[in-house]
């Protein structure tokens, strides 16, 4: 009891003293550095999980998703959970997310439908990992870098830096997700982003401006009222004659 007192003193995380942490019907373990899931990604992955189970009463029972980010595997482990129609690929850029993933994944015995891949969507193609999915999901690096230095200790100290930063405006990763999604969606595959509360606007001229494959389809709220879910559309992608 002392040792893990000592490392709550240290202002180490009670998800990384304890070394597991619940998220929905999950249990994951947990280790620094690797992000730590918060309650507004529980939402988003609801949102996906609604979209989805709507589409398999329609008929289309087979499913799809690719998570760019996927820290502890929370999104991903909870979508292949929830629907055993699901398959997921998961990417991140942190070896220690992906090892977590994966030690989480054999733990829920989720594994078989479950691919894995370090990669960072900065610098590498991500195309030839995946037929072409129906959902892609991220909770990506979203804060402001001049926000960073107004985190608490708890965070500062023992959670990947590059999992919480999204450069000056915020938008650096997820501007490159939204940039690769009409490559990695099938028509109408859909974009489910949790973002900072300033984005969906910022979000949504963006995409208008530059990524004509995609629609902007609505913004949705947290428990809290703010504006944190944006979702996106590919649209159809007509055929030669």
């Amino acid at each position: 009891m002392w040792r893990l007192c000592t490392r709550r003193l240290s202002r180490m995380p009670v998800q990384y003293v304890i070394e597991e942490w619940d998220f929905r019907d999950l249990t994951l373990k947990m280790r620094p550095p690797v992000f730590i899931p918060r309650p507004e990604t529980e939402e988003l992955v609801e949102l996906v999980l609604t979209d989805l189970q709507m589409k398999h009463v329609n008929g289309d029972a087979q499913h799809t998703c690719l998570e760019v980010g996927c820290g502890s595997g929370a999104i991903s482990l909870s979508l292949l959970y929830s629907l055993p129609q699901l398959s997921a690929t998961a990417l991140d850029q942190s070896q220690d997310a992906v090892d977590l993933t994966r030690e989480n994944a054999l733990r829920l015995g989720l594994q078989d439908r479950l691919q894995i891949h370090h990669i960072d969507v900065m610098k590498e193609t991500v195309m030839n990992l995946c037929s072409p999915v129906s959902v892609l999901v991220s909770n990506p690096p979203y804060l402001f870098s001049e926000d960073m230095a107004s985190l608490e200790p708890d965070i500062l100290r023992f959670e990947d830096h590059t999992a919480l930063d999204g450069g000056k405006d915020g938008l650096k990763v997820i501007k490159q997700i939204l940039m690769l999604a009409p490559q990695i969606l099938s028509n109408y595959g859909r974009v489910y982003l949790e973002v900072d509360p300033r984005h969906p606007p910022l979000i949504q001229r963006w995409v208008e401006a530059n990524v004509e494959e995609l629609h902007y389809v609505e913004t949705r709220h947290d428990i809290t009222s703010r504006p944190r879910f944006c979702i996106l559309q590919k649209k159809e992608v007509k055929q030669g004659p």
